[in-house]
């Protein structure tokens, strides 16, 4: 999106430069690229002309530029003559897009360039250069050379689209005051047409009819703020609508009214139906496509593009001026299909402000009836400009609630007065209505987000001063499980939210989320999983060399098509290596007991119970278990199957662990030290025999699970016996709450012994 200064001067009063503007812009979430402030062509008098030596139509001509010294300057124009004065562009000027640069042509020296009006952005005549009167001063500036902002506009702030969205946000910003402006609003003319909207997809249609035109150049102000943000003026009916796509983002579109027959139709265009755009390109229709249409057929695909037919010329002397409100999912769909973007397309697809269309017209035939005379004969009005009744409950608590720091609720009701917002305040119970230009504006959280940037993102380390035990924006359960698992070690990976159907698959039977138009074919579903994210960053640092990796990612995925299927799930993967080569030992692969003991760490104490059932299809089936609780499956980890890492190209030893909602895991507040018992811990060992297809951990957790008060088991010893049997012995830790006598202690003893006697089928060894 690009603007002038001096256009934006028409909405905003201040005093701040261009600069201070740019800086203003990029901090409440408009990033402006680039501020271009261009030196500007002087006038010149020719005092020598000669013919180059090198060429049959060039000249070398020596030029009188208001300084003390001639600037020789070769130029090609037939009208180059002594005494002539013209445009002169010097080195440092920008001419239709290109920096001028001395330089030699043929051999000889040529420091600066003699313009056209066409090159100046002021006409069309590109016959020779510019023959200014004889009156002119020599050294002054020919065209005011206009400031250009140039900003990245991000989809979600379709306002930013218009001079006049900028404005409105600099102002609530408080480096201006915002210049509302005294539009017309639109008035109907009863006339021999009118528009018929046989399709939803149009909401409103302004048509405006004018007769007795002249076709004539634009008026100088809007001819040379179209040039200096690169649109070629051509005249004044077509230049009004480009202005308005600008100055309102309200996109228009203008037709010679003598090649329409009969009434406007707006209406969906039939299968196989052409359509001859303005540039000559032809294009097959299908029902998905809307048009503009008369009796004859159809004159422009609806919001995309004008059509051959119908456009206006230099002989038009009736025009027919069109305004309207386009569904943006039927304007985006025909614009990717057929691969155009246009200005037009380019703010439908995004969503504009539905209440400006008729508003828009008449600003549109202003400009057009000024320069070129004649007579609103038709205004017709179809549809209705209605805002949609978007309404957010809000309280001023809920900023600190997403924020972790306070704005007073006078503060957040200024800020959002300005903005436009409508508020309807009962007691702590606010109803906002955004202005109809912010469709972006759905949730609170979006009214949060606007109170943030114009509050300031610099005042919050200043004004939330935290004491200790408040709660702080960082201190999320989020974040508690990332800073857990980088301080052991694992890097965080943030990967698309986009899945690839056939990996997902391959990986797991959950249902997919598959995309109608996806950016890429790579990425055709929304993701069910976080493994197919990181196995790709795992197979492409392996291609590079580098095999030993420890990623984890917590993000979204997805279980549905509709509003809440998805949940935030966390997946983590170790590869290669637990360490590089070294000369002091040896060192190993990372096997599924790393990855456990990542869970474990995330478990906080939590007590489970370990299955081997049901692998899951990116698992190998015999080094894969799932932490429970209960029928409830908490987590798992496993080695990737050989087949899986196979297909993604990974040779390197991969294992990984899921826990498919974080819900699961345990809350725990950061630096926030454990409860010290004033009791000694008890240690008691015990050894039990047990079938030798039976896993210690059955054991371990079983004799966890028997007590509160045992914190820790630990396996000290296993070996096979007889008979299909083998030994396990192990150690708990007791952590008393009291004191305990012997008598309780040979209680908990027994409930072990008891526990893992009945659910593990075991016997305690008694020597």
């Amino acid at each position: 999106m690009k603007w002038t200064y001096d256009w934006l001067m028409e909405y905003l009063k201040t005093d701040a430069s261009a600069s201070a503007i740019a800086d203003t812009l990029t901090q409440i979430g408009l990033e402006v690229e680039d501020l271009q402030s261009p030196i500007s062509p002087i006038a010149a008098r020719i005092v020598e002309c000669k013919p180059h030596e090198n060429s049959d139509h060039l000249h070398v001509l020596m030029v009188n530029d208001g300084t003390n010294t001639l600037r020789q300057v070769v130029c090609g124009a037939p009208n180059a003559r002594v005494g002539l004065i013209s445009a002169l562009a010097v080195p440092g000027c920008v001419i239709g897009g290109m920096e001028i640069k001395s330089g030699k042509l043929r051999g000889v020296l040529s420091d600066g360039m003699m313009c056209s009006a066409r090159e100046l952005g002021i006409g069309d005549d590109h016959s020779g250069i510019i023959e200014l009167p004889a009156d002119t001063k020599i050294g002054s500036p020919v065209i005011d050379a206009k400031t250009v902002f140039d900003a990245g506009i991000t989809p979600n702030r379709p306002d930013y689209l218009s001079v006049r969205g900028v404005a409105r946000d600099l102002s609530a910003s408080g480096i201006g005051e915002y210049i509302a402006p005294t539009d017309k609003e639109f008035e109907p003319v009863a006339g021999t047409r009118c528009v018929k909207l046989e399709t939803p997809k149009c909401r409103a249609y302004k048509m405006i009819e004018i007769h007795g035109v002249n076709i004539a150049p634009s008026d100088k102000k809007i001819a040379s703020r179209l040039a200096a943000i690169g649109i070629n003026p051509k005249n004044a009916a077509v230049d009004a609508t480009n202005y308005i796509c600008y100055d309102m983002a309200q996109p228009m579109h203008c037709f010679d009214a003598d090649e329409i027959n009969g009434d406007i139709v707006v209406r969906d265009a039939r299968a196989g139906e052409k359509f001859t755009d303005l540039f000559g390109n032809e294009h097959e229709l299908t029902e998905n496509d809307m048009v503009i249409a008369d009796a004859s057929g159809v004159l422009a695909l609806a919001g995309v593009i004008g059509g051959a037919r119908g456009s206006t010329t230099e002989k038009t002397k009736n025009i027919i001026l069109e305004s309207a409100y386009f569904d943006p999912v039927s304007v985006r769909k025909s614009a990717k299909r057929l691969g155009i973007s246009t200005d037009a397309s380019y703010r439908y697809e995004r969503g504009i402000d539905p209440t400006i269309t008729g508003v828009a017209a008449m600003r549109a035939a202003d400009i057009i009836m000024d320069a070129c005379g004649g007579k609103i004969v038709c205004a017709y009005a179809a549809g209705t400009d209605v805002a949609p009744d978007v309404k957010i409950k809000y309280t001023p608590s809920y900023f600190k609630k997403k924020t972790g720091f306070d704005i007073d609720a006078d503060t957040q009701a200024e800020i959002l007065t300005r903005l436009g917002y409508k508020i309807k305040i009962s007691g702590d119970d606010w109803t906002l209505t955004p202005p109809p230009a912010r469709v972006d504006v759905q949730i609170p959280e979006t009214v949060v987000a606007d109170l943030l940037r114009i509050y300031g993102y610099e005042k919050i380390a200043t004004s939330s001063a935290h004491t200790i035990g408040d709660a702080r924006p960082h201190d999320t359960h989020e974040m508690e499980i990332k800073t857990l698992l980088a301080s052991r070690g694992l890097n965080e990976c943030r990967s698309f939210g986009f899945g690839n159907l056939s990996t997902e698959q391959l990986l797991s039977d959950k249902p997919n989320v598959k995309i109608a138009n996806p950016i890429t074919s790579d990425y055709d579903t929304m993701r069910n999983g976080l493994l197919c994210g990181l196995l790709t960053a795992v197979s492409n640092n392996e291609k590079r060399g580098y095999a030993n990796l420890n990623l984890f990612e917590l993000g979204t995925v997805f279980d549905g098509d509709m509003p809440g299927n998805q949940h935030t799930s966390l997946c983590i993967v170790r590869t290669g290596a637990t360490s590089p080569k070294h000369w002091t030992g040896r060192n190993r692969n990372v096997d599924v007991y790393d990855i456990k003991s990542d869970l474990i760490a995330l478990m906080g104490g939590q007590k489970f119970t370990v299955s081997t059932d049901n692998a899951p299809r990116w698992a190998h089936p015999y080094r894969y278990a799932a932490l429970m609780q209960g029928k409830k499956c908490i987590a798992e980890f496993g080695e990737l199957h050989p087949s899986v890492a196979k297909k993604l190209r990974i040779k390197t030893n991969t294992v990984v662990a899921i826990v498919d909602d974080i819900k699961n895991l345990p809350a725990r507040r950061r630096g926030t030290a454990p409860i010290l018992s004033d009791f000694q811990p008890i240690t008691r060992d015990f050894a039990f025999i047990v079938d030798a297809d039976t896993m210690a951990e059955k054991l371990t957790t079983t004799a966890r699970a028997t007590d509160n008060r045992i914190t820790d088991v630990v396996v000290f010893d296993a070996f096979d016996m007889a008979d299909g049997k083998k030994s396990i012995a192990f150690t708990i830790t007791i952590q008393p709450t009291e004191n305990m006598s012997d008598t309780d202690l040979m209680a908990l003893q027994n409930a072990v012994i008891g526990a893992v006697e009945k659910k593990c089928n075991a016997q305690i060894r008694d020597k």
